[in-house]
């Protein structure tokens, strides 16, 4: 009997109600859906790629632009061709002749004529400008017609500046007349900065710092930094529209 019974319970057909089916029936129906739409993304997607991949723009310049040589715009973010470079001789004719670069030129040159009015500046003076960014002071003074002037900068910008470590200048004692600097403050070690410009300064020449307009107390620790020199003069002036402190130190002769 025990056996009857389990066969038949084996063997009797499952009976689900309606709603249960429909539901299997529906979710059969939205997995399929879905299946396809991964598909056709999927599918969408790889052509799009292949056509970015393949249609790369040759250059950002409307096909009715008139023609310029000089330039190559990269093909695309990848490509590491060369490319012609502005030649720097037309490079320095465009930044000279801007306003900017005119302006400050004009500033320097007021600023050195100064120097000139108290007797430490002559067309045959040998001048050096240390940390000379763009070399506006070096242009300014051959405007004003000194014939020896260097400039140097970490970076050089030829063929107004060259590139030299103002910690550690790259010339002998004693040659220069006039040793001139706008950027003591941005100097990592300030003491050796100063050591540098008094080394290659002549015996009895000067060496000019100028730094943003200060007080007696800031006056005395630049004052300080110089080992062999003695204070001439402190003033304020104003240099490419900035108030500053101009300290005049001259340099000791050598025993």
């Amino acid at each position: 009997m025990r056996n009857t019974t389990q066969h038949n319970r084996t063997n009797h057909p499952l009976h689900l109600p309606a709603p249960t089916k429909n539901i299997m029936v529906m979710e059969r129906h939205i997995q399929t859906f879905l299946n396809r739409l991964s598909f056709v993304s999927i599918t969408i997607a790889t052509l799009t790629l292949l056509l970015l991949f393949l249609q790369t723009p040759q250059t950002c310049v409307p096909p009715n632009s008139p023609p310029k040589p000089h330039l190559k715009f990269p093909k695309s973010s990848c490509d590491s061709s060369p490319r012609e470079l502005l030649p720097i001789d037309k490079k320095n004719r465009r930044l000279w002749s801007s306003n900017s670069w005119q302006s400050k030129v004009s500033s320097f040159s007021h600023f050195f004529t100064s120097i000139h009015h108290l007797g430490f500046l002559h067309n045959h003076s040998k001048v050096l400008c240390v940390s000379a960014g763009a070399g506006h002071e070096v242009m300014a003074l051959s405007k004003l017609g000194t014939l020896d002037v260097t400039g140097v900068e970490l970076v050089d910008s030829p063929p107004l500046v060259s590139r030299a470590d103002p910690h550690n200048l790259p010339f002998f004692d004693n040659i220069f007349d006039l040793v001139y600097t706008g950027h003591l403050e941005e100097a990592l070690f300030p003491a050796r900065f100063v050591s540098e410009m008094e080394r290659t300064a002549r015996g009895n020449g000067v060496c000019v710092v100028v730094v943003e307009e200060c007080g007696d107390d800031d006056v005395r620790q630049i004052v300080g930094l110089f080992q062999n020199s003695r204070l001439f003069s402190v003033a304020n002036v104003s240099l490419v529209g900035l108030r500053m402190t101009r300290i005049i130190m001259r340099t000791r002769m050598m025993s």
